[in-house]
């Protein structure tokens, strides 16, 4: 009986201690995972509003009180580093307040160039100055995608899109009648 008495004891005991022993913790690091790489950017858009007053030098004639908002969008692919390896652009842009007779010929980007400084063509979006840009009750818009944008050129604008400008040209104004430099959305 003394032997069950001591069994019992011996099994309360080790039950009320939490059980058989357990094994002593180890001292190994803890394991880290590797942070998850940001997705690449397929698509920037930069939201403008293109202003006579921009223009270098200012619209003073007629078309000073013509007002525009456009959009932007670069479609990019890239490599497996991030790196752009294909760049597509579009705009879509609407102009209101147009004075009787105005005929807008030509459209693009241009750069580098900051606000107040001119600058090559560099992104053409409208290339057709024969055939102006069709104006009723003093509106007019223009869309146009797909404009095949070189990989570098792409990634400077988007380094740096300040440097880079969307400018329309009028008859009235072959130098630019609206611009606004590029800024994201």
């Amino acid at each position: 009986m003394r032997i069950i008495a001591i069994a019992i004891t011996a099994a309360l005991a080790t039950a009320a201690c939490g059980g058989a022993a357990q094994p002593a913790p180890t001292s190994a690091a803890p394991t880290k995972t590797a942070a998850p790489s940001p997705t690449p950017v397929t698509k920037v858009t930069f939201e403008i509003t293109p202003k006579p007053e921009n223009e270098v030098p200012p619209v003073t004639n007629d078309e000073k009180v013509i007002t525009c908002k456009a959009s932007v969008v670069f479609d990019l692919t890239r490599d497996a580093a991030g790196k752009i390896s294909t760049a597509k652009a579009s705009v879509d842009i609407s102009f209101a307040n147009l004075p009787a007779g105005t005929a807008i010929l030509i459209g693009h980007i241009h750069g580098p160039g900051a606000a107040g400084v001119s600058a090559g063509v560099k992104v053409p979006f409208k290339t057709d100055q024969e055939n102006p840009l069709p104006v009723s009750n003093g509106t007019a818009s223009f869309k146009k995608a797909d404009v095949t944008v070189e990989a570098d050129l792409a990634t400077q604008i988007l380094d740096k899109p300040t440097d880079w400008y969307l400018n329309f040209h009028s008859k009235l104004n072959p130098g630019g009648m609206c611009r606004a430099q590029l800024k994201t959305a």
